[in-house]
C-alpha cells in the first residue's frame, strides 16, 4: 500500500532520502523534486517539468518535561476533590477555610521544625547513603569544616549564615590584630543587615515580612505614618549600637557597598531616619548608591515625612539623585515609587500615571505589583460608576503570562477582584478570572489569597448573575478551589430567594453542615425564614421538615465544648410551621410547648398553621391543646381558635366539655376584668 501511494517508489528509497536529509550540524538541505516522477502515477514530458522546492525543518529538541506537560494538559480539575495541598492525608482534609489555613500552617511548621532539627543536631544525620542517590534530596552540609581563628573560617561561617559565630570570630580576629579584607567585612555586614542581629531562620524572615508589610491605608494612616517609624524613633528590629553599627564604625576603610548595605538594612528593620542620615554620610564621602539602595530609600519616604506634598518632594529628590549619579532605574524602582504614592493622597493619584508613562519611555514592562499599586491609587479616587482604569489594566494583563519579580505581585488578583466587586461589574470579573488562569498566573495565589479571591468572585456572581450560572460555578468551585465563607452562604441563600429556587436549600444545608456553619445564628435564622415563608409542594415541604429536624437537633446538641443553642421566637415559629406543613403534628406540638419555656408568644400564622395541620390529620385533641395554650398565654386569638375548633372538627361530648371549660375560664377572666373596670369607674366618679 505504501509503495502504491508513493507512485511505485520503494520504502527503502524514502528512508534513504530521509537519512541524507538529516545532515550533521543542523543544516537544512534543499532538494528539487521533479514532477516527471511517478508521484501522480503519470509520466510527463521533460519539457513540461517544473521544479518544486522541499524545505526540511530543523531537528526538534524536546524539553525534558515535555511528556509530563502534555499528559498534564489532558487532565482536568476534579471539582469534587479538595485542593492538591491536602491530598497527602485524606483523613485530615479540612472542612472550611479556617481548617485549611491551619492545615497549611501546620505543614509549613513541620518543615521548619525538620530544618531546625537537622541544623541544630547535624551529628544525627551523617548517613548520606541512599539508593538511588539523588544529591538534591540529600541534607546540606551545615557544619563548619574549617577550625581555628582565620579569615577563611569567618568566610565559611558567613556563608552558612551563622550570625553569632561570625560576629564572635570577627571580634577575635580584631582583638588578635589580624587584618580582615574589606570584602569579607562587607559580607559580614550583608549578613547582619539581612538577619538583624539574629539567626537567619524561615520563621524570622516570614515574621519580619509580615511586620513590614503595608496594611490597608485608611484615613488615620493617611494623616500620619505609624508611630514606631516616625523620625527619631527606633524599631525593635534595629537596636541602638547593634553589631552592624559597631562593626561599621570600627572599619578602617569603607566603600559604597558598606554604606549601601547599612542603608538597606536600616530600612528593612524600620530605622528609616537613621537610613536617611546614613545616605547623607554616603554623599559626603562622595560615594554613589546603587539602584537597590535608592529603591529602599524611596520605600522609606512615607516614614520620613508626614505631609503628602513633602513625601512626593523627597521622592523626587531621590529620583534626581539617581539621574545625577547615572543610576539606571529598574522595575523595582518604579514599584517602590508607586508604593510610596499610595500614601500620598491626591498627589499620588496625579503623579502615578506620570510614573507609568516614564516606565514606558524606558521600555520597562510593568509587573503585577505595578498594576496592584496603580489600582489601589486610582480606582478608589475615581467615580465607582466608571471602570475605565481597571479595564485598561486588564487590557495589558490579558496579553501576558507573568513571572514573579516583586514580592507584592501576589496581591494583584485579590485587589483587582475586590475592585470588580466594588464596581459590581461581572464582565470585568470574568476577564480578570480568564487572565488569572492564563499560563502560570494562577501560581500567584497562595492558599489564603486563593480563598479570598474566589470568595469575592462568588459573592459578585450571586449578586449579578442568573441563578443557573451561580449554581454551576458553586458546584465547580467547592471545595476544589475555595471553601465558602458564611457571607458566601448568605449571598447564595439571597440569590436563591431572588430567583425563587428555594428547593435547593436542603442541599445548601448539607454543605453548611459539612463546612461547620450549622451553629451560626445568622445562617440558621435566614435558612429557616426562607423555608417557612411560603407554602411549597409536598416533596419540598418534606425536605424542609427534614432540615428543620436537623436544626432542632443542633439546638439540643450538647458536648464537652458546645453549649446548647438558645431558641429565638422567630426560629421556633419557623420550625413549627415547617413541621405543620409536612403533617408532623406531634413534632409541631412539641415545639409549640417550647414557647412557654422560653417565655415567647407564637404568632397568629404559627397557630393557624398548626390548627390546619391538626385538621388534615383529624386530630381534635391537638387542636384543643392549642386552644388551651393560647388561653394560658392570654392571646386575643384564643376565641377565634376555639370557634374554628368547634366548627371544623367533629368533637365528642368530653372534648366539647373541655372546650366549654376553657371558654368559661376565659369568660370568668373577662367578667373579672369588667368588674374591675366598673370599680375603677365608680372610684373616678367619687
Amino acid at each position: 500500500m505504501a509503495a502504491r501511494r508513493l507512485g511505485g517508489s520503494s520504502w527503502q528509497q524514502v528512508v534513504s532520502l530521509s537519512r541524507r536529509c538529516c545532515l550533521p550540524g543542523g543544516r537544512r538541505e534543499r532538494y528539487r523534486c521533479s514532477s516527471s516522477s511517478t508521484a501522480l502515477g503519470k509520466t510527463v514530458d521533460n519539457s513540461e517539468v517544473t521544479q518544486e522546492e522541499i524545505v526540511l525543518p530543523r531537528k526538534k529538541t524536546w524539553d525534558k518535561l515535555a511528556v509530563l506537560q502534555t499528559l498534564a494538559s489532558t487532565v482536568k480539575r476534579d471539582p469534587t476533590a479538595a485542593h492538591y495541598m491536602f491530598q497527602d492525608d485524606p483523613f485530615l482534609i479540612p472542612r472550611n477555610a479556617a481548617s485549611a489555613r491551619l492545615f497549611a500552617l501546620s505543614k509549613e511548621s513541620g518543615r521548619n521544625a525538620a530544618k531546625y532539627i537537622i541544623k541544630q543536631f547535624p551529628q544525627y544525620f551523617d548517613k548520606t547513603f541512599a539508593e538511588p542517590n539523588v544529591p538534591c534530596l540529600m541534607p546540606e552540609t551545615l557544619t563548619p569544616q574549617i577550625e581555628g581563628v582565620s579569615e577563611e573560617a569567618l568566610k565559611e561561617r558567613i556563608h552558612l549564615r551563622r550570625v553569632k559565630e561570625s560576629v564572635d570570630l570577627f571580634d577575635q580576629l580584631v582583638q588578635a590584630g589580624t587584618p580582615i579584607s574589606l570584602e569579607t567585612t562587607n559580607s559580614l555586614l550583608d549578613l547582619l543587615c539581612f538577619c538583624g542581629d539574629g539567626e537567619a531562620t524561615p520563621e524570622k524572615e516570614e515574621e519580619e515580612k509580615e511586620d513590614l508589610e503595608e496594611p490597608g491605608v485608611n484615613a488615620s494612616e493617611q494623616k500620619a505614618p505609624r508611630r514606631r517609624f516616625q523620625r527619631g524613633s527606633q524599631s525593635p528590629g534595629w537596636r541602638e549600637d547593634n553589631n552592624a553599627e559597631r562593626i561599621f564604625k570600627i572599619m578602617p576603610e569603607r566603600n559604597a557597598h558598606s554604606y549601601c548595605t547599612m542603608i538597606r538594612g536600616m530600612v528593612k528593620h524600620g530605622a528609616s531616619a537613621k537610613a536617611y542620615d546614613m545616605y547623607i554620610d554616603l554623599l559626603n564621602e562622595r560615594h554613589k548608591a546603587d539602584v537597590h539602595t535608592f529603591n529602599a530609600l524611596i520605600t522609606a519616604v512615607p516614614y520620613l515625612k508626614e505631609k503628602f506634598v513633602e513625601r512626593w518632594e523627597l521622592a523626587k529628590v531621590f529620583l534626581n539623585h539617581m539621574v545625577q549619579q547615572e543610576v539606571q532605574p529598574n522595575l523595582l524602582t518604579f514599584n517602590s515609587l508607586l508604593k510610596t504614592l499610595r500614601r500620598c493622597g491626591g498627589v499620588g493619584r496625579s503623579m502615578s500615571l506620570l510614573a507609568i508613562k516614564e516606565m514606558e519611555a524606558l521600555d520597562i514592562e510593568p509587573s503585577l505589583a505595578t498594576y496592584d499599586h496603580l489600582l489601589f491609587i486610582l480606582y478608589r479616587g475615581v467615580d465607582l460608576g466608571s471602570s475605565g482604569v481597571i479595564s485598561e489594566v486588564l487590557d495589558d494583563v490579558e496579553k501576558r503570562s507573568f513571572t514573579p519579580q516583586d514580592p507584592d505581585d501576589a496581591k494583584f488578583f485579590t485587589t483587582a477582584m475586590q475592585a470588580c466587586c466594588d464596581l459590581k461589574d461581572i464582565k470585568l470579573a470574568y476577564r480578570l478570572n480568564k487572565a488569572m488562569e492564563k499560563g502560570d498566573n494562577w501560581k500567584f495565589l497562595d492558599m489564603d489569597r486563593l480563598n479570598a479571591y474566589w470568595s469575592k468572585f462568588f459573592s459578585l456572581l450571586c449578586m449579578m448573575e442568573q441563578i443557573d450560572v451561580v449554581l454551576k460555578w458553586y458546584k465547580e468551585m467547592c471545595p476544589s478551589l475555595f471553601y465558602p465563607t458564611p457571607k458566601n452562604i448568605l449571598d447564595l441563600l439571597q440569590a436563591l430567594d431572588t430567583a425563587n429556587h428555594l428547593e435547593v436549600i436542603p442541599s445548601v444545608w448539607e454543605d453548611m453542615k459539612q463546612l461547620g456553619f450549622n451553629r451560626r445564628y445568622d445562617l440558621l435564622e435566614e435558612i429557616l425564614s426562607l423555608m417557612s415563608r411560603e407554602q411549597h409542594p409536598e416533596e419540598t415541604q418534606l425536605a424542609f421538615a427534614k432540615c428543620a429536624e436537623d436544626i432542632k437537633a443542633v439546638h439540643e446538641q450538647t458536648g464537652r465544648e458546645q453549649a446548647p443553642l438558645e431558641w429565638t421566637g422567630s426560629a421556633l415559629g419557623s420550625v413549627v410551621l415547617l413541621f405543620s406543613r409536612a403533617g408532623r403534628t406531634q413534632d409541631a406540638w412539641n415545639m409549640m410547648e417550647r414557647f412557654q419555656q422560653i417565655n415567647r408568644i407564637p404568632t397568629d400564622q404559627v397557630m393557624d398553621e398548626f390548627l390546619n395541620c391538626a385538621k388534615q390529620t383529624n386530630n381534635p385533641d391537638e387542636a384543643i391543646k392549642l386552644v388551651k395554650l393560647a388561653a394560658s398565654l392570654g392571646l386575643p386569638s384564643s376565641q377565634r381558635l376555639k370557634s374554628r375548633t368547634e366548627e371544623e372538627f367533629e368533637l365528642s361530648e368530653k372534648q366539647k366539655k373541655t372546650l366549654e371549660s376553657i371558654k368559661s375560664d376565659s369568660d370568668s377572666s373577662d367578667s373579672d376584668s369588667d368588674s374591675d373596670s366598673d370599680r375603677d369607674r365608680d372610684r373616678d366618679c367619687d
